[in-house]
């Protein structure tokens, strides 16, 4: 089954068509910058414009970065808040008259990974991160996702984990990778304490410079890079849209 995955993050809105059985791109991936402010207006016009690039008609699966259940947005760390308590879903399914299903960008992300990428065949407690604007999670006991964690939002050193050690705040605060990896790993320490993971598997934009943060990981937990990079928000979000509606029509 081929499907629309779109992926709304805080700096931009990507989208490809996706074989859900493989999860290889179809299409070139399309981006388009995140409006600001990310009201649920400006978004929902950027998704619609974003899927008439790809001229879709079909179902669609959505990425966001919130807290998401049965489609209704519960939280708002890198959108406008007016999104809070809203049907995403529907709202989405409305203005592209495409039926459309959505999911947390890390749990969509995760799912991407543990299928195709790094997480393949490993077995045990996985937590994947993905690091950029904030710090996702998506946690995953023998393959089966728990979803809407929110571990960017633990606290080190008096702020949010994601406030402390995302790819934003390196970048803002001007930090070395020995800075930054630094903190990174007390972050990573911080999630190791409580929860036991068997593997960490970090994803995002600097998921690509793994190698030069890597020597300041001081963990007990093995870490690897994911593999699928900024296309696994898409991807995931296109499969989790295929399960879903093949069990909405059973």
């Amino acid at each position: 089954m081929n499907l629309l995955g779109i992926d709304v993050g805080g700096t931009g809105i990507k989208g490809a068509i996706i074989n859900t059985v493989t999860g290889q791109l179809i299409t070139d991936r399309k981006r388009l910058p995140t409006p600001q402010p990310a009201n649920p207006q400006l978004v929902i016009e950027t998704i619609v414009e974003l899927i008439q690039l790809f001229d879709w008609k079909k179902e669609i699966g959505c990425g966001f970065p919130s807290v998401i259940q049965k489609g209704v947005v519960r939280t708002a760390s890198n959108i406008d808040r007016q999104w809070i308590g809203l049907n995403a879903a529907d709202l989405l399914t409305e203005a592209s008259g495409c039926p459309t299903y959505v999911i947390n960008d890390a749990d969509a992300a995760g799912k991407a990974e543990i299928a195709f990428g790094s997480g393949q065949d490993k077995k045990g407690n996985l937590i994947f991160l993905t690091i950029g604007t904030g710090i996702g999670s998506a946690l995953f006991h023998e393959g089966s996702l728990y979803p809407n964690t929110e571990l960017g939002f633990l606290k080190i050193k008096g702020r949010y984990g994601e406030n402390y050690a995302a790819n934003s705040i390196r970048e803002a605060e001007h930090l070395s990778w020995s800075q930054w990896g630094k903190r990174f790993s007390r972050y990573l320490k911080r999630v190791e304490f409580l929860l036991t993971p068997d593997l960490f598997i970090l994803g995002g934009g600097i998921s690509k410079k793994f190698n030069l943060y890597e020597p300041y990981l001081k963990c007990d937990t093995p870490i690897i890079p994911a593999q699928l990079k900024n296309n696994a928000g898409i991807i995931g979000a296109a499969v989790g849209a295929g399960h879903y509606f093949e069990k909405s029509s059973d």
